[in-house]
């Protein structure tokens, strides 16, 4: 799944660690989820989105293949 996390991270000068603490999970959470090797949970894409002020398909593209 790709995603606009590193993206928004820079739009919004939040290091990893700090979107991290943001929405509860551990640093490297992030960095997995940003090189696509980790698929977040339903409640873990709702925060991390919340964080950014966008919906989760605003942030998680999805392919619809």
């Amino acid at each position: 799944m790709l995603n606009r996390i590193r993206e928004l991270r820079a739009r919004h000068n939040l290091s990893q660690l700090e979107l991290a603490r943001k929405v509860g999970v551990r640093r490297e959470t992030i960095v997995f989820l940003e090189k696509g090797t980790y698929n977040p949970s339903l409640k873990l894409a709702h925060a991390i989105a919340l964080v950014f002020g966008l919906t989760i398909e605003e942030v998680f593209l999805f392919d619809e293949q």
